[in-house]
């Protein structure tokens, strides 16, 4: 929005202090993020910049750690874990999720706040009081240590996102839709993937990258109940910064952040496209 020609002092003053306050803060988040990538083109062994990275020598920079990365068996297969994990995780949390948003959405839902309450508590409880707590409940079902307890761990984790996503697509949900799809002979289940879904869809996505995103990061559960075969690569970065400190992870860090790009770009693409289904100007 331009200012206006009949701004007086104290507003212009505030137009541009607006502006130069929001900047400062987007610099203090991001640039520790960007600030990783070039890092990981370090040809040394270091976390900070060389002499010829600052003089932009091309010896100063190498695709080293990208090669190391990529012929590691320890990592591809935390890698793999993390991917496998993550993926599991994302499916049966938005299925779930979904679920539960659809049912919390019906007018005569007993105790809605209640259960809304408990679906998102994980997001409140510290983590490190849930990943005690699941520990426990796995180990005395003998199943810690496997892939089935992180999976599930991660899916109560990463339920809460979608439920709050899909509840807020539900808000502007029209009602009356299902109506008529059911008075023109449409079953409950035709009407749920041929009216309901794809108009929640932007919801389901944004819930489900943002279960993804929470099932890639995780350390704490992970740790807890992860054994020697179900190692992530989050555990594995966490633990080679304590004990080996190596290029590797930040050209690991570089990856990551490109897919988080990707993904969130992605959800944008489809938040517009929703937008301008509706008849809506994508903003």
């Amino acid at each position: 929005m331009a200012l206006p020609t009949y701004a007086g002092p104290l507003e212009r003053t505030w137009y541009y202090s607006y502006r130069v306050i929001c900047a400062a803060i987007f610099i203090f988040l991001i640039v520790p993020i960007v600030v990783i990538v070039p890092l990981s083109f370090n040809a040394q062994p270091y976390f900070t910049f060389t002499k010829e990275m600052l003089s932009f020598d091309p010896d100063g920079y190498s695709l080293r750690w990208y090669e190391e990365l990529l012929s590691s068996r320890e990592w591809m297969r935390a890698i793999g874990n993390s991917f496998f994990i993550a993926i599991s995780a994302t499916i049966i949390s938005t299925t779930l999720g979904t679920l539960a948003a659809l049912g919390l959405s019906r007018p005569n839902m007993p105790a809605k706040g209640f259960i809304t309450a408990v679906l998102i508590s994980p997001m409140i409880v510290p983590l490190i009081i849930t990943a005690a707590a699941l520990f426990s409940f796995y180990a005395r079902l003998d199943l810690a240590n496997s892939y089935f307890s992180i999976i599930m761990a991660h899916v109560v984790l990463g339920t809460p996102f979608v439920v709050i996503t899909v509840t807020a697509s539900l808000s502007g949900f029209d009602q009356q839709l299902i109506r008529a799809a059911q008075s023109l002979g449409a079953n409950q289940v035709t009407t749920f993937f041929k009216v309901i879904l794809p108009l929640l869809l932007p919801g389901v996505v944004a819930g489900a990258l943002f279960a993804f995103i929470t099932s890639l990061d995780e350390v704490v559960v992970v740790l807890f109940l992860a054994g020697p075969e179900q190692v992530t690569m989050t555990v594995r970065m966490f633990s080679g910064l304590r004990e080996e400190i190596s290029p590797t992870i930040l050209a690991l860090a570089t990856i990551l952040v490109a897919i988080s790009i990707l993904l969130l770009s992605s959800m944008e693409l489809l938040r517009r496209r929703s937008e301008r289904q509706r008849g809506m100007s994508p903003g």
